[in-house]
Order: C-alpha cells, then structure tokens, then sequence
C-alpha cells in the first residue's frame, strides 16, 4: 500500500510540472519577463504584439506631433533615469519596441542594441530597463493597450513639438 501511495505522489507531482509547464509556455501576458532581447522569446513577442495591436500614433489621436513627443518624451525620460543609475547611455542606439497597459504604465520593453550602438554590456541596459519599467507613467491613457516600435540613439536632443514652445 506505501508503494501505491508513493507512486500516486510522484505521479501528482509529475502531473502538476507537466501543467505547470505547459503554463509558463503559453506565453500570457502576465508570465512573459517584462524586458527582454528582441529574438529572445519569439512567441512571446508574437503575443505581446498581437495583444498590444494598438499603436501611439492611434492614442495620439494620429497626430504624429504628439506621438512623436510622447515617444521623446519617453526616451529622454529613460535616459534621464540613467543617469541617476550611473549607467552612461551616450553613444547607445536601440530599436525598442514598448507595450504599455491602459492606465499608461510600461508592461514591457523588447529590445535590440543597433549595429552601430557603443559597445556596452547590454545586460547592464536591460536591468536600467527593468527598474525603469517600476519607475515611469506615462501620461497617456486608453482603452486598450498600446505599442510602438521605433529607435532610440542617446543622448536625446529632440525638443518638445507639442506644447508651449509650438
């Protein structure tokens, strides 16, 4: 009867990491790392750009003045946030692809160093990223959640379009 028992328990826990596993590989938006390499995690990037179909340009009301601002906004934002890490982003060229929920915050960041981007360790530009992810709201807001995909090259030296000095 022991043996029974022992074998129905390493049957159950086989069972449970089965399910488990089969869990994490379904790609939900919830068990998806909020930062990762473009190329990393395929179908998890697939799903995030399916579920996050609506673009800035949209939110922004297809005004590409105030994607556009909303867009530098952001980046000067984590460049500032950089900084106050100590991480030196100057010279640094990124494609990012940023996925943010409906109340404004960063869900995730995908990401890729440019060909031409400084030679950093970019594991180093994935934690600023992480914590940056804890740190910024966005301003915008909507029904649904939103994406862009663009490219960053630090230092940002934009100026604002939309505002007071338009």
């Amino acid at each position: 009867m022991s043996n029974f028992r022992i074998s129905l328990l390493i049957f159950i826990s086989f069972l449970g990491n089965v399910v488990m596993f089969g869990q994490q590989k379904n790609g939900t938006d919830a068990q998806v790392a909020s930062v990762f390499y473009i190329g990393e995690a395929e179908k998890n990037y697939e799903k995030l750009v399916q579920n996050y179909n609506t673009l800035l340009f949209t939110v922004c009301n297809d005004d590409m003045d105030k994607a556009f601002d909303n867009w530098t906004s952001l980046l000067k934002d984590l460049e500032e946030f950089a900084n106050k890490s100590n991480v030196d982003l100057k010279g640094v060229k990124l494609w990012l692809n940023v996925f943010w929920d409906k109340n404004g915050t960063i869900k995730h960041i995908v990401f890729y160093p440019k060909p031409n981007s400084k030679n950093l360790n970019y594991d180093l530009v994935k934690n600023v990223l992480v914590n940056f992810i804890h740190d910024y709201q966005s301003p915008l807001k909507y029904s649904t959640g939103f994406s862009h995909y663009g490219s960053a090259a630090f230092p940002i030296f934009s100026k604002s379009v939309v505002g007071p000095e338009k």
